[in-house]
């Protein structure tokens, strides 16, 4: 990574995983609605959203002041099985929160566009993000040209993974939020986070992220 090694906490299962980062997400909820009302929070899917949606929906009743925005999303409608907006809503129902995303149709340069009018200059207070065996985070795969576009909500195409068509944080999005988690699970993850860990490279796009102000939650399978 950028910087150096971040911090890198192993856990035994991805249950102990979710129930630290949902520790971490409450208490920076807490501690941002207390000094200014607000709390702007980056989601993102995976296997191991859904088990974190739950923990936190069992944690706090009320979400009103907090904001949470969709890391990536595919290009499809929001009832798609594909969609992370369907996920949020079924796994993180966030009564008096606010949701954020890309909408629902249009190519992937109009609904980049319209997310960007959403989230304008603001900086977000922490993300959650997936790591895929490739290295990618969010939707940023390796050696997409999306890597390097330097707006704030990037369009992305040919994307190896279906559906093709994506929107996702950029890079430099998501290097300015202050608070960034890592959630690793699995064997078939360790080469991917030896990658992240390692020298940044657009071919493991996760390393191209700054180490300060990272943590890596992982078990002891993607962690070796």
């Amino acid at each position: 990574m950028r910087g150096g090694k971040p911090a890198v906490v192993v856990f035994e299962d991805a249950g102990a995983i979710a129930a630290a980062a949902a520790n971490i997400i409450d208490a920076r909820i807490t501690e941002k609605l207390s000094a200014t009302g607000r709390a702007d929070i980056a989601i993102s899917g995976g296997r191991i959203a859904g088990p974190l949606f739950d923990d936190l929906t069992k944690r706090r009743a009320d979400w009103t002041g907090v904001h949470l925005w969709i890391a990536d999303e595919r290009c499809v409608p929001y009832d798609d099985p594909d969609s992370n907006v369907k996920l949020v809503r079924e796994r993180l129902p966030a009564p008096g929160s606010v949701l954020h995303a890309p909408p629902p149709d249009g190519d992937p340069e109009k609904r980049a566009l319209a997310y960007s009018f959403q989230l304008k200059e603001r900086v977000l207070d922490l993300v959650f993000l997936g790591l895929g065996e490739d290295a990618h985070t969010a939707s940023l795969f390796p050696d997409n040209p999306a890597v390097d576009d330097e707006r704030t909500i990037v369009p992305v195409f040919d994307s190896p993974k279906p559906p093709a068509e994506r929107t996702s944080l950029s890079l430099g999005t998501l290097t300015a939020i202050p608070v960034r988690l890592f959630l690793v699970t699995g064997e078939g993850k360790r080469e991917a986070l030896g990658k992240l860990l390692g020298e940044p490279t657009r071919s493991a796009p996760s390393s191209l992220l700054p180490a300060e102000g990272t943590t890596v939650l992982a078990d002891h399978a993607a962690a070796g």
